[in-house]
């Protein structure tokens, strides 16, 4: 656990990139259940439990990567390409005795429930970035689905290694509500969890078609990359309340993507005129 910031972003990275990603202690039960069943599991029912859980998500990520042989030309950007590549039988022996999220924060309670609260979100942004996509015909949905996913996954780390730290900030822009997020992170952290998000995900040496769609910052920015950051928009606006400030901006720009009006926006939403919250997804799945 950390209880100070660290010196730099380079130290933040280092440390991240040796840590041990805990996990949900739901996934691994969920898991457990199959383990007898190595034999007969396929790669599609282990991905959607997998997706449930950022977390777990990224650290599958974050093996194949870790784990890629020199003839391996082509990047694998979806659970279950990683699940085919990994073989079942090799997940369950090398995915085994890993730590809960819920041991990890057992003396923050209240960082436990920032965390569930940002995997909650992340599991709309996958939501709603998988349904855009089908909508636009995306090529493969899939990968908008694990970036919008990840898209925030330094965020939970902070809120599991740093979990003093990421309340400090929650408590910050709780207090101000006009002050801006990056603001709030350089004060605290002393770093933004965008540039931190980035230099991880090519310290894990992430494809960079997931990085794309996770830095906002490329002035040419392709419908897949706009699906998943309207997507991660929509998430992080809706749960401030149905009444945030930013969200007809998001209608306005969702709409724009989707080529569909208001109206017809809302019915996908299932809500009417003012959205209520979001009930919680049905757990993506891999077509």
């Amino acid at each position: 656990m950390l209880n100070a910031p660290l010196p730099d972003l380079d130290s933040w990275v280092m440390y991240f990139r040796r840590a041990d990603i805990p996990v949900l202690r739901h996934t691994v039960a969920e898991l457990d259940k199959l383990r007898d069943q190595a034999d007969t599991v396929n790669a599609r029912k282990l991905s959607s439990i997998i997706l449930s859980d950022p977390l777990m998500t990224l650290r599958v990520m974050a093996y194949i990567e870790q784990h890629r042989s020199r003839s391996q030309t082509t990047d694998i950007t979806t659970i279950e390409r990683a699940l085919m590549m990994i073989g079942v039988s090799p997940f369950f022996r090398d995915f085994s005795n890993i730590p809960l999220v819920e041991d990890q924060l057992k003396e923050h309670p209240k960082a436990l429930l920032g965390l569930l609260k940002v995997i909650q979100r992340a599991r709309h942004a996958a939501q709603y970035a998988r349904d855009w996509g089908m909508m636009r015909k995306d090529l493969d949905v899939d990968e908008i689905t694990v970036a919008a996913l990840l898209h925030d996954a330094a965020e939970l780390l902070m809120w599991c290694f740093a979990p003093t730290q990421a309340l400090h900030v929650r408590v910050l822009q709780t207090s101000n509500r006009a002050l801006r997020s990056f603001a709030a992170q350089n004060q605290v952290y002393g770093i933004t969890l965008h540039d931190l998000q980035i230099d991880l995900s090519h310290a894990w040496h992430l494809p960079d078609l997931l990085i794309s769609m996770m830095d906002h910052n490329d002035e040419k920015e392709t419908a897949r990359e706009r699906n998943v950051r309207l997507a991660v928009d929509l998430a992080r606006h809706s749960a401030n309340g149905w009444d945030d400030a930013a969200l007809p901006d998001d209608y306005k720009a969702i709409c724009e993507l989707l080529h569909i009006n208001h109206e017809t926006l809302f019915k996908k939403l299932g809500i009417e005129g003012p959205p209520p919250a979001p009930a919680s997804p049905t757990e993506t799945q891999p077509d």
